[in-house]
């Protein structure tokens, strides 16, 4: 029985350790970290650390299943890194244009909706992890994407080298 409660013991302070370590990582970015891109027209945003971290959890409970480390699943040949987003068209490298992409998307050239294909907000009743987000969601989500490449550098979007 002892050896049971100190065994809990121990699992429980872990988790306090892990659940402390991880609310401190928003806390810990700088400012100029958690500056991204607004909109095409050069303009930026500072992301609190409330909206790092509401980022990162919206994008691994709706994104991640896909989109882990950055990647495409299922075209590995375009991943959410800095160069993929910039050299789609229209480009898609900064909030404005990702949180249209997640309402509307289309295909890389822009040529065609995949709203049928890709969760959206569009194509909600289809998936369902789209129903309720709001725009702020979709604003966090875009915020973590544009984050991570400043965080994680050349692993985001980097593939099965780094995942």
């Amino acid at each position: 029985m002892l050896k049971r409660s100190s065994w809990l013991a121990t699992l429980l302070g872990l988790l306090a350790v892990a659940s402390v370590s991880a609310n401190v990582y928003a806390i810990e970015l700088d400012e100029a970290t958690r500056t991204v891109p607004l909109e095409s027209s050069g303009r930026t945003v500072v992301l609190t650390p409330e909206q790092v971290k509401r980022g990162k959890r919206l994008f691994n409970n709706s994104c991640a299943i896909c989109h882990n480390g950055g990647i495409t699943k299922t075209n590995p040949n375009v991943g959410l890194d800095p160069e993929s987003l910039g050299l789609a068209t229209p480009q898609r490298d900064n909030i404005e244009a990702l949180v249209d992409y997640m309402k509307d998307p289309t295909s890389y050239d822009g040529a065609e909706s995949i709203a049928e294909l890709h969760p959206s907000i569009k194509s909600a009743e289809i998936f369902p992890k789209m129903r309720n987000l709001t725009d702020e969601d979709l604003f966090t989500i875009a915020g973590h994407i544009l984050l991570q490449p400043k965080i994680v550098s050349e692993k985001w979007g980097g593939g099965k080298i780094y995942y």
